[in-house]
């Protein structure tokens, strides 16, 4: 559960996404500065391979990021608020029951 809304904060974050396009501009920017040492098939295919090989090292960095991440305080922590909820579940039920009885008590009195 945490993972999913961590990871998905990230995803949503883009930074990722910006790292690529970043890259993907880069690299095309190289080429039309150096437009004269490569073909136009050249380029294409360096842009293309430059592209998906920094996609993966984002994919790669972005799964590093999610391993590195330790979520030991915030399971307690939620292991804590669900072990108080239960708690005041059962408070508040053991107070409606001794409510109950001493109305029943009043009326059989």
């Amino acid at each position: 559960m945490l993972i999913h809304s961590f990871s998905k904060k990230m995803v949503k974050s883009g930074i990722f996404d910006t790292y690529v396009a970043t890259v993907f501009f880069a690299m095309l920017v190289f080429f039309v500065l150096n437009m004269n040492s490569f073909t136009p098939i050249e380029i294409l295919i360096g842009v293309m391979i430059a592209t998906i090989t920094f996609k993966g090292i984002a994919n790669i960095m972005f799964a590093m990021t999610i391993s590195f991440v330790t979520f030991d305080k915030l399971d307690d922590a939620m292991e804590f608020e669900k072990a108080a909820e239960h708690v005041e579940a059962l408070a508040n039920e053991l107070s409606i029951k001794q409510v109950s009885l001493k109305k029943a008590k009043h009326k059989s009195e």
